[in-house]
């Protein structure tokens, strides 16, 4: 569970916002969603390899983009 300290002279909303970024950085509400159903092994690994390929396309482009430079 992330931890955040107000500072002196710090508003509330501030304060709030650095949570929200330590809760999307640590990954507590992507765990959150992922527990609140059931998902079947098959889907699971399917939605993985899904991952692995965009990850993989990404890297290619990125490498392709920085070869035309």
């Amino acid at each position: 569970m992330p931890v955040v300290q107000i500072r002196e002279d710090e508003s509330f909303e501030n304060a709030l916002r650095r949570f929200k970024r330590k809760c999307e950085k640590s990954g507590v509400l992507t765990e959150l969603k992922k527990r609140q159903h059931f998902e079947k092994p098959s889907v699971k690994k399917k939605r993985k390899v899904m991952q692995a390929r965009k990850k993989v396309l990404r890297k290619m482009a990125e490498e392709r983009k920085m070869g035309l430079r």
